[in-house]
């Protein structure tokens, strides 16, 4: 007879390739609703940023995957997997979760209202998971020439948003608070298009464009091209590459602004560009 453990990952394994039959991509998730697989770079004293570009599993939202045979391995690797992720941003619905969270003492469903009334949209049908802390999962489809950031009340208190590099837990998994479920009526929907008033509201506002640095030249311009042109899954790849050049020939330090410009406009955060630089910049061995 199977232990529940084992139970709990064959169930949470067939709740995720039946979501990636619908074209999600999904990952193994812990009953902490954390991914169930391990960084392999845990270990490593000063861990360059990856991706999965090293082939190896354990690389959270970017190990997501809808094909059958690499999500049965990724879950043969992490045997107490009670639950899925379901990745956002990607082909073809280019999923956006809007997470409506109870456990702030807020009243996120008040909010949206609020917040469809003051911007005139409505919110269409769709599927929505009910969490086991009584909140909600709306889950939208979005364009797919539009990066969605990840935020947390920035729309407003007790609203959070799952986009490009977030994930959503899927229905069906199970945590140490309970089970998330569809709620009645919506899992035979397809993720509905987010309402272009709403969409509006998910995208940061946007940046002053600052010029390349006169003094790094054709170089620090081609650079700074190099990480514009980055797609979903080599943005800090490219950035990291374009840093590492940057010191090597003298002009880091002048292009530093630029390069995390571009980063941010291909969907990176401040955060982790400036930390791909910095990596960059201590591989090269450059000191400020």
């Amino acid at each position: 007879m199977a232990t529940p453990d084992r139970q709990g990952a064959t169930l949470a394994l067939a709740h995720a390739l039946s979501a990636a039959e619908r074209g999600l991509a999904v990952i193994p998730l812990s009953r902490t609703k954390l991914p169930a697989l391990r960084s392999p770079h845990r270990d490593d004293p000063d861990p360059a940023p990856c991706h999965g570009e090293c082939g190896r599993s354990g690389h959270g939202v970017h190990d997501a995957s809808t094909d059958p045979v690499r999500i049965r391995e990724l879950f043969a690797a992490a045997p107490r997997a009670t639950g899925y992720g379901i990745a956002c941003g990607l082909p073809p619905h280019h999923l956006i979760g809007i997470d409506l969270d109870t456990k702030a003492g807020t009243d996120p469903s008040a909010a949206l209202r609020e917040l469809t009334l003051r911007h005139s949209f409505t919110i269409p049908a769709t599927v929505v998971v009910l969490t086991p802390s009584g909140g909600r999962h709306l889950w939208l489809s979005g364009p797919p020439d539009v990066v969605v950031p990840n935020s947390a009340g920035r729309l407003a208190p007790g609203i959070d948003v799952r986009g490009a590099g977030g994930y959503l837990v899927g229905p069906g998994s199970r945590t140490d608070h309970g089970t998330y479920t569809t709620a009645p009526g919506t899992a035979h929907l397809p993720p509905a298009t987010c309402p272009p008033a709403l969409l509006r509201l998910l995208l940061p506002p946007p940046r002053a464009h600052r010029p390349t640095p006169p003094s790094t030249g054709e170089h620090g311009r081609g650079l700074v091209q190099f990480v514009l042109a980055a797609h979903e899954g080599q943005r800090n790849t490219r950035l990291f590459w374009a840093a590492c050049r940057a010191y090597e020939d003298g002009i880091g330090p002048a292009l530093v602004a630029s390069l995390v410009d571009a980063a941010r406009s291909t969907g990176l955060s401040e955060r982790e560009a400036r930390a791909t630089i910095a990596s960059a910049a201590r591989m090269v061995g450059h000191r400020p």
